[in-house]
């Protein structure tokens, strides 16, 4: 699969928005804001594209709070938001309006020829609260319940979210490589991003078919810090010449 940037600018809005063939963006798992700020500053140092700040922590408020004070210190960074455990209707009415990166572990797609109507709601209900982010969907995702078409699955999402979004079975699991390869293939140039598992060891197996990599556990020393070795390392790895 090429990786000029000419294709990229049909990789759908991921590439208006990095004007890059891969995007990297770290995880950070907010405790505290202190915390918080710590994290960002040391992904910015390593040149990452952006982050996603996820409350497993804290409540959603808080998550909130701490968002609004990282974005006024790095108004030019990229911060998108997971709020894990917030209905999907409570969710869009809850996130800032210019929130530039929206992440779900399920995007409403489900078996059967209606299988895409809740995805459908979702991007409607997005649109009527003006929220303009990149919206990364979870298909096939850890936790969710098992999609045994996940190819399938990748296809219907596509009309509805701008970064088909996928993980393992679990927390640290990286993903079957035949998983990703099928996904890939079937949904061609529009982005797929795989939010598990991937370390710096085992990363280039992926670059072929995966457009953004949303890092925690392989490049952190513990659950809510990150590991400036790690993320260097993968840095190094994503964008090293081929």
């Amino acid at each position: 699969m090429a990786s000029s940037l000419a294709e990229g600018r049909e990789m759908s809005r991921l590439y208006d928005v990095f004007k890059k063939r891969r995007v990297v963006l770290p995880v950070i798992h907010v405790e505290n804001l202190d915390q918080t700020r710590r994290n960002v500053e040391l992904a910015r140092s390593c040149g990452v594209d952006g982050v996603f700040l996820i409350n497993h922590g804290v409540n959603v408020l808080t998550l909130l709070s701490i968002y609004t004070t990282i974005k006024s210190a790095y108004p030019d960074f990229w911060v998108g938001l997971n709020c894990i455990g917030t209905k999907y209707k409570d969710l869009v009415r809850t996130l800032p309006t210019k929130v530039e990166g929206i992440w779900v572990d399920n995007a409403g797609i489900e078996d059967g020829v209606y299988g895409h109507i809740k995805a459908k709601q979702h991007m409607e209900q997005r649109q009527k609260a003006w929220l303009t982010g990149l919206y990364f969907g979870g298909v096939a995702f850890k936790y969710q319940p098992k999609s045994i078409r996940p190819v399938e699955h990748a296809v219907k999402a596509v009309p509805y979210v701008d970064v088909v979004t996928t993980s393992g079975e679990g927390t640290g699991l990286a993903p079957d490589i035949s998983k990703i390869r099928g996904m890939k293939t079937a949904i061609s140039r529009h982005p797929l991003a795989v939010a598990s598992g991937i370390t710096p060891e085992n990363v280039e197996e992926y670059l072929p078919y995966v457009d953004c990599f949303l890092v925690a556990t392989g490049v952190s020393i513990s659950h809510t810090e990150l590991s400036r070795s790690k993320l260097q390392r993968l840095m190094e790895e994503v964008y090293r010449p081929r």
